[in-house]
């Protein structure tokens, strides 16, 4: 009954308004060759593609959440999170920001073109992606490309354009052909084309693993051959005498090169061995009974049928989104007599965290995190923990414990690692949005990565509201950090190097952003470290490394008139 009101308000809204959906069709054309159509519409000028199968053509995996609205893409390297009606967007942890908001339309996620423009995104797929003429024009990376040929009358000339330096080396190697390789370059395309004039018959170019291969058969009149750099292009020439100096700005080109913008059209022989093959289409996580309605707000955005080739799209209207108002989520002063506190062992579940053998940091941050809980409650605290078990809690989950407890301290145990074997350390973090360093970054990019296995990964309303108050806890968070490293430097029987000066550190991670008090994320020492990894794996080590955490915490709150 909700789906059917849902889709008559919508339906209603449209008439109002004044508008009727029509859906297009975006080509999507792989090496010059159509390779399909993924379903389009255009909202205020701005160009949508069907985010499911977009993301297939070009070799992503697709998740659909249809509670959340949000979808999740992932390639090699990469993870990205869409939610219906905002333009906010995450990147592998990072946010970023789209110029118009993701939409639903048709039980569809649709998503602008430029998410797909990504250079992160691109990278992880491996491919270059141009939209262009309602169309996606996508390439492998490439460093060089045959852009035209050149027929005159006293010669024939094929014309490259390079993306860097080229090497290349040229040979005659019968009467007939000429071979040119470009040793670790990549070309666009492979290619074979006939040109039939008195200096060139054909020509084909080739990519193998390391390097490209162009080879040319000359024409019969054939007299010279030159294969050259010429005002920054790279120029292969045959004619009846030798090249001149100067690559010359043509008078009327006789068989000019298809350009992109006629769909790069090619006339090769063989199939591009690279060429894409189309994604097996698995059923869509939506099926037609989920509840999953159309959310674009009202009135409706004014919407129309993708454009055709020749058509010219209307200036661009961006739209805000509309977020509800919700009472801001930061707690009033604390009823409760009792200090609270909230203990959050790191990972956990089907998420390991860093592993190093079969040592596994989430087991590490699971025992401390016990042993400082019992040490806490043993003081008075009233105390609760993330998880007690190996559970798998998403971040944003772990926040709202906390919030839900209304604790009044909220600690997140883990354990680093680095590629740098060299690292060692106990470190302790407070969140700042901006990295003490580059290697603080790198730890809360690490610690974020945790994201990539939840299933609804980001509140963008709770986001917006906490970053109203985002530098509330933050001094005191700094205290705390500061009392927790000098317990633990103070604390004998570690053995665990505590820099003094660079053990307190700030980084933006992400399970501390929402936590609405003072909190620290604990690094107990480095996994990818012989000495720390020998130090952390003994359980009298992990008690003592509880015990300074703990002493840490008691002297804040003794510091705060918690107790005596």
């Amino acid at each position: 009954m909700k789906r059917v009101w849902a889709a008559v308000l919508v339906f209603a809204s449209m008439l109002f308004s004044g508008v009727l959906f029509a859906q297009g069709k975006a080509e999507v054309i792989i090496s010059g060759r159509k390779a399909g159509v993924v379903p389009a519409l255009e909202v205020n000028g701005v160009m949508y593609v069907d985010v499911q199968a977009a993301a297939r053509k070009f070799g992503a995996a697709v998740e659909l959440f249809a509670q959340s609205k949000q979808a999740k893409i992932t390639a090699k390297g990469f993870y990205g999170i869409l939610t219906a009606s905002l333009p906010d967007i995450i990147i592998n942890a990072r946010a970023q920001t789209l110029s118009s908001p993701v939409l639903v339309h048709g039980g569809k996620i649709m998503a602008p073109t430029e998410f797909f423009l990504l250079s992160s995104f691109q990278k992880a797929v491996g491919k270059r992606i141009l939209f262009q003429d309602g169309a996606f024009l996508v390439e492998r990376p490439f460093d060089f490309a045959r852009t035209e040929n050149r027929l005159n009358k006293q010669d024939t000339l094929l014309v490259f354009e390079t993306e860097k330096e080229i090497a290349f080396s040229a040979k005659q190697i019968n009467a007939h052909t000429v071979e040119v390789s470009f040793p670790s370059a990549t070309v666009k395309r492979d290619e074979f084309f006939r040109l039939k004039t008195p200096f060139i018959a054909s020509a084909e170019i080739r990519q193998s693993r390391e390097n490209a291969v162009l080879k040319v058969i000359l024409g019969k009149d054939a007299k010279d051959w030159s294969f050259t750099k010429i005002d920054g292009r790279l120029v292969f020439r045959a004619g009846a005498k030798a090249a001149p100096a100067v690559l010359e700005e043509p008078k009327p080109v006789l068989s000019p090169e298809p350009k992109e913008a006629s769909r790069m059209q090619t006339q090769d022989v063989n199939p591009d061995p690279n060429r894409e093959s189309p994604v097996s289409q698995k059923p869509s996580v939506l099926t037609e009974d989920d509840g999953f309605v159309e959310m674009f707000p009202e009135p409706g955005p004014v919407i129309k049928e993708a454009p055709a080739q020749d058509s010219k799209p209307a200036a661009p209207v961006k739209t805000s989104p509309v977020i509800k108002q919700e009472p801001h989520p930061l707690a009033v002063s604390p009823a409760h007599k009792k200090m609270r506190i909230v203990v959050d062992p790191g990972h956990g579940g089907k998420d390991p965290g860093a592993v190093r053998s079969r040592l596994r940091e989430k087991d590490w941050n699971l025992a401390v995190g016990k042993e400082l809980s019992i040490l806490l409650k043993k003081a008075g605290f009233e105390v609760k923990m993330t998880r007690d078990d190996d559970t798998f809690i998403p971040l944003s989950d772990r926040s709202k414990i906390s919030n839900n407890f209304k604790a009044d301290l909220f600690i997140s145990v883990h354990t680093n690692a680095s590629k740098n074997k060299n690292a060692h350390g106990f470190q302790v973090y407070f969140r700042s949005e901006k990295a003490t360093d580059k290697e603080a970054a790198d730890v809360a990019a690490m610690e974020n990565e945790a994201m990539q296995y939840e299933e609804v990964h980001y509140n963008f309303v709770d986001a917006l509201l906490q970053s109203l108050a985002k530098n509330e806890f933050v001094n005191e968070s700094s205290k705390l950090a500061g009392y927790v490293r000098n317990a633990v430097y103070k604390q004998p029987g570690i053995g665990i190097a505590v820099n003094q000066n660079s053990s307190v550190r700030q980084a933006n991670f992400y399970v501390l952003k929402g936590v609405n008090s003072p909190a620290v994320l604990v690094e107990m020492g480095y996994i990818s470290s012989p000495k720390d990894r020998a130090r952390l794996s003994q359980k009298a080590v992990q008690k003592k490394m509880a015990q300074g955490i703990f002493n840490g915490v008691r002297d804040y709150a003794k510091k705060e008139g918690w107790i005596n």
